[in-house]
């Protein structure tokens, strides 16, 4: 059977074995009296750590807090606008809920013009000739959307 190897043959840089004091030491008789006896046994340090290693571990340990902080603080963002009512008027319709029609400008007949100096005037398709179109950014609900209710999340799976 093998026996295990000695604490003097152990080379390691976390074990250390203290020094025995000789006579010859420059310490004086009362300090040698206040010191304990070196251990027998083979007596293990902390690693030792410089400043790039404290500063790593100072960046991993904040990266992970705010790697959770940041959306638990959107989360309860969200929450707390989810509360309270929304009563902000709607920016593109000012709160009339529909918007003029772009391509007839609101008069719900186009003109063309064609050669000749002669002009033909008809509906305007994109409205049907109503002049008005229902805003895109509240639907006609006249009230401006929270910015995640504008988003349309869709599960194409």
């Amino acid at each position: 059977m093998l026996a295990a190897p000695s604490a003097s043959r152990l080379n390691s840089p976390f074990v250390y074995c203290p020094l025995k004091h000789s006579s010859s030491s420059s310490f004086s008789t009362r300090t040698l009296k206040t010191q304990r006896p070196p251990p027998s046994y083979p007596c293990i340090r902390a690693v030792d750590l410089d400043q790039n290693t404290i500063a790593a571990i100072t960046v991993g340990v904040v990266s992970v807090a705010v790697g959770i902080g940041i959306p638990v603080f959107y989360e309860t963002q969200i929450d707390s606008a989810a509360k309270r009512e929304n009563t902000q008027p709607c920016f593109p319709c000012n709160g009339t809920g529909a918007q003029k029609c772009r391509f007839c400008m609101g008069t719900g007949s186009v003109t063309v013009e064609l050669g000749g100096n002669e002009k033909e005037v008809s509906g305007c398709i994109n409205c049907d000739g109503a002049g008005s179109l229902t805003c895109t950014t509240c639907q006609g609900s006249g009230i401006q959307p929270r910015y995640l209710d504008r988003r349309e999340f869709k599960d194409d799976d």
